[in-house]
């Protein structure tokens, strides 16, 4: 009898634990499947362009650490290289080149800009704590401050320490 009656008891909990899992499993569309979907299609466009610069080939353009400055290479791919620049032991920027020829919006807002870095378009976003300047039409060369102290002048100063005129000779 009280084999049948732990029986009765234990059916009910079964079926609730089954029904838990079963309802629970039914997921919505992910948020993010649309975008999945048309950027994995056969005819999507390629993030990076064939034709973008190899990262690695962005490296000889960077400055070299100065002044208690060191500079650390963090990334690089095709078509992008980052360098972060330390002092005393603190990030407090970050250098980058990019390709623009995958991203041809990247180098359009060149067009309206009147300010100039060894005639090359500048742009310095206030907003982004960013300073940067576009080479040959193509190449942004950028510097993000990442603490308060490294200025809208002092990002200047380390585009200046970039090669540009060497990188201004990629095709």
């Amino acid at each position: 009898m009280i084999v049948s009656n732990w029986r009765k008891a234990f059916l009910p909990l079964v079926l609730s634990v089954v029904l838990i899992f079963t309802g629970c499993s039914s997921k919505e569309p992910s948020k993010y499947a649309a975008t999945q979907k048309e950027t994995s299609g056969r005819n999507a466009p390629a993030a990076v362009a064939k034709k973008a610069e190899a990262g690695g080939d962005f490296n000889k353009f960077f400055p070299q650490g100065a002044s208690g400055y060191s500079r650390v290479f963090s990334q690089e791919k095709k078509g992008f290289a980052e360098a972060k620049l330390n002092k005393d032991g603190k990030n407090v920027a970050v250098l980058s080149i990019s390709d623009t020829i995958s991203l041809p919006a990247a180098a359009k807002k060149y067009e309206n800009s009147i300010s100039k870095l060894n005639n090359y378009p500048l742009i310095d976003d206030t907003k982004l704590k960013s300073t940067s300047v576009l080479v040959n039409n193509r190449y942004q060369v950028k510097v993000a401050s990442r603490d308060p102290s490294f200025t809208s002048e002092d990002r200047q100063l380390w585009l200046q320490k970039f090669n540009l005129g060497g990188l201004s000779s990629l095709k």
